[in-house]
């Protein structure tokens, strides 16, 4: 829904004319709210001078705090960019990575560090405040200090944070922190090393241990760790994972199994928010809910008394496709709306045709305009085409 806080002094005309302009995206008509204050009309409906400051300032502020390129026909306005680094990762895990691999994309055709750079201060004055670097793995790029800084140095964002599954995390986090690091999100899905070893298909599960403790030990908080729970593979460790909050500063987020080609889901492999809330009450009959934001995607729980808490990220039992603020550009370039959706727009290709800044703005808007009010459903998704997760970026 469109938040109309700052039309609260409004009369009803002038509401739907702001409406108005955010479906339509007429250009136009924006200007003329862009410069309400020398709008003599607003007299015909005032009482007062007061008043008449008020409605104008109101106006005023709520077009300021609005972009029409980063707003689809849904009101939906999107201020959170996940920007893919690489496709490459140093794990194999069997919800992500296909069994036989990928074919990685030639470097010529993945988004250079300045075209990621040049991108990011494009949305960013549009409106995105959070970018989330994501992968592939990465802390496998090579400048990930180098763009960190970079955005860092970006007017008007306000977060950086990064997906990452650990391996890495020890050594380069110092120096990510120093750069501009924000917020971390850490890929693990097993309180086991043996288990991890067969789910990831690699050796790693105390590395990724010592990036979350270096990480509490820099000031990171919360620490947000992110579980995939499947049956009948780590369903039963749900209540270690929270165990893990009563002294330390973590935010647990177990997420449903999603549909991604190449992955084998099936329903019967997905544990759903419901399932996974009533194993944790059952040993926690006092659980907490706690009150989310407006696009958080994630229901927050918390033991009163603990230091951390838990969420769940229900995409596929209870989709929050209605408040999703969240956009994507894949590592060779591509515009994803919809994390499930399949259609793609090139903005490599774009940049490298030396279009202008305007043009490349309306493709932009154009995209986020045909984003549909929600996805699928996990069945449909399931027979879609789409990419496999570690060419999407998580």
């Amino acid at each position: 829904m469109i938040n109309v806080n700052y039309l609260r002094y409004l009369n009803l005309p002038w509401k739907n004319s702001c409406l108005y302009l955010i479906h339509s995206k007429n250009a136009y008509f924006y200007k003329r709210l862009c410069s309400i204050s020398t709008e003599s009309s607003l007299h015909n409906y005032c009482t007062g001078g007061t008043e008449f400051l008020r409605k104008k300032q109101a106006i005023k502020d709520y077009v300021e705090k609005v972009s029409p390129t980063l707003m689809d026909r849904f009101g939906r306005k999107h201020s959170y960019l996940r920007i893919s680094l690489t496709e490459r990762c140093n794990l194999r895990c069997q919800y992500c990575m296909p069994e036989d691999g990928i074919k990685l994309t030639p470097n010529s055709r993945l988004l250079t560090t300045d075209e990621i750079v040049t991108l990011a201060k494009l949305f960013v004055q549009e409106g995105v405040q959070k970018i989330r670097l994501t992968g592939g793995e990465p802390l496998i790029r090579k400048d990930v200090v180098d763009i960190v800084g970079h955005l860092a140095q970006i007017n008007g964002l306000e977060t950086i944070s990064m997906t990452t599954n650990g391996i890495l995390l020890n050594k380069k986090l110092p120096e990510l922190k120093r750069a501009g690091l924000h917020q971390l999100n850490i890929s693990l899905d097993t309180v086991f090393p043996t288990k991890f070893e067969f789910l990831t298909r690699q050796r790693g599960w105390e590395q990724v241990i010592k990036g979350i403790e270096h990480a509490l030990q820099l000031g990171y908080s919360p620490v947000k760790v992110n579980c995939v729970v499947m049956k009948g593979f780590n369903e039963d460790e749900i209540c270690d994972f929270v165990r893990w909050t009563e002294k330390k500063d973590l935010d647990i987020r177990f997420i449903e199994y999603m549909p991604f080609r190449g992955n084998e889901w099936n329903s019967k492999k997905m544990v759903t928010y419901m399932e996974m809330l009533e194993i944790v009450k059952r040993e926690w009959a006092n659980l907490s809910r706690l009150k989310d934001g407006p696009n958080d995607t994630s229901k927050a729980y918390k033991i009163p008394g603990w230091k951390g808490q838990i969420g769940f990220i229900t995409s596929m039992s209870e989709h929050f496709c209605g408040s999703c603020n969240r956009l994507r550009i894949t590592a060779d370039g591509n515009l994803k709306v919809c994390l499930f959706g399949s259609s793609e727009v090139s903005l490599r290709d774009i940049l490298r045709s030396g279009i202008s800044k305007e043009n490349l703005l309306e493709i932009i808007s154009t995209a986020v305009n045909q984003k549909k009010p929600q996805h699928a459903g996990m069945f449909s998704i399931n027979k879609m085409k789409n990419r496999p997760m570690i060419l999407i970026g998580g």
